[in-house]
């Protein structure tokens, strides 16, 4: 499972620029997955790449992120943290063959709905006015939106991305005076059932124990780690 590229496609960026085997990621500063450098393969001149990723941010306002998946070139990470590119988002990668439970009180569509998009960015939302762009990464390729609704309000949410035989998990959230009802759980066996099971993926920030607890509990198991590298403001 190449965790890197499976990421890259199921939360694209809408604006790559690809630099001697770099991709070069920008989507409004949006997520970090989605504003970060994809970096792969070794190119010709390090100095230099590193340079025009600098530039490339720089140009467009914004704060120069490395991405250090499974992948990353080696050495990579070592160099960065002797330029001074700080360490953030420690990230632990989780896959399985999780359950698949149809649920009838749980809604499925193919796009967001005003009342996802709400609860969704209520609970992950760190961008004062990045919904529309986060809905627009979102929607930039095809995948399932399901959320546990109450009186017309969604409780819980997630996004599933179906990428070839693989299942990709993402936007798990659940508003905090709806948890511990399992509602996440219902909501996580519902987009696999729908998307007709098999093997799935999802990344979770490495100090959630409990989400980390929860879908170890559904069939996954930590398969790898990445984290990203900060440039010196």
């Amino acid at each position: 499972m190449d965790v890197d590229l499976l990421v890259h496609e199921a939360w694209p960026a809408f604006e790559v620029r690809a630099y001697d085997g770099w991709l070069l990621r920008h989507a409004g500063g949006v997520t970090k997955r989605a504003n970060s450098v994809l970096a792969l393969d070794r190119p010709s001149d390090l100095d230099r790449a590193i340079s025009a990723a600098e530039d490339f941010y720089r140009e467009r306002g914004r704060r120069c992120f490395f991405s250090m998946g499974p992948g990353t070139m080696p050495g990579l990470d070592e160099e960065l943290g002797r330029r001074g590119y700080e360490v953030v988002d420690p990230t632990v990668v989780m896959s399985g063959t999780p359950k698949g439970e149809p649920a009838p009180e749980v809604r499925v569509e193919e796009r967001p709905w005003p009342g996802w998009l709400e609860t969704w960015w209520a609970v992950d939302g760190r961008y004062a006015d990045g919904l529309a762009v986060a809905e627009r990464i979102c929607t930039g390729v095809p995948a399932l939106y399901a959320a546990y609704e109450e009186g017309g309000r969604a409780l819980a949410v997630g996004r599933a991305v179906p990428q070839g035989d693989t299942l990709g998990v993402y936007c798990m959230a659940t508003l905090p005076g709806a948890r511990r009802r399992g509602l996440a759980r219902t909501v996580l066996r519902a987009l696999v059932a729908h998307a007709g099971g098999g093997e799935a993926y999802l990344v979770v920030t490495a100090q959630n124990a409990g989400a980390q607890s929860l879908y170890r509990s559904e069939g996954f198991t930590a398969t790898g780690r990445y984290h990203y590298r900060a440039a010196p403001l």
